[in-house]
């Protein structure tokens, strides 16, 4: 009877030892964390330069030109939010994946899931404001 309950306190001391590896907070990463700061600076230049690429285009178009709005019709208005959109959008999964790829290799992804969980709500706060100004016309 003894011998199984030493097996058991085995098991029990062994699922410790694991858990609490997995949720030590002396993680240091210096190279991970001058990566993840460049991936979100790449992510949000680019989406911003998609910004402005779409902002030239609607008002050279001829649609736009004479109008006193810069995103003067439909095709404008959607074409600004969903360009930078889908950056944002790629910004979010990319960082997801790329903390799903660390976590499986034993490396510290906390702080690329800190950057996926940005770009999603990023992302739904630019959607938002940017459905909000389609939608009254403005």
């Amino acid at each position: 009877m003894d011998g199984g309950a030493d097996r058991h306190d085995g098991l029990d001391r062994h699922s410790e030892v694991d858990r609490h590896e997995d949720v030590d907070k002396h993680w240091s990463d210096p190279e991970g964390s001058r990566q993840v700061m460049r991936f979100g600076v790449a992510i949000l230049a680019t989406a911003l330069l998609t910004g402005v690429i779409i902002a030239i285009w609607a008002a050279t178009r001829d649609a736009c030109e004479t109008a006193d709005a810069l995103l003067c019709d439909g095709a404008s208005q959607g074409a600004m939010v969903a360009g930078p959109a889908l950056v944002l959008a790629a910004g979010w999964i990319g960082a997801f994946v790329i903390t799903f790829r660390r976590w499986r290799e034993g490396r510290v992804w906390p702080i690329w899931q800190g950057a996926g969980w940005f770009f999603f709500f990023l992302l739904l706060a630019y959607l938002s404001i940017g459905g909000s100004v389609i939608t009254s016309g403005g």
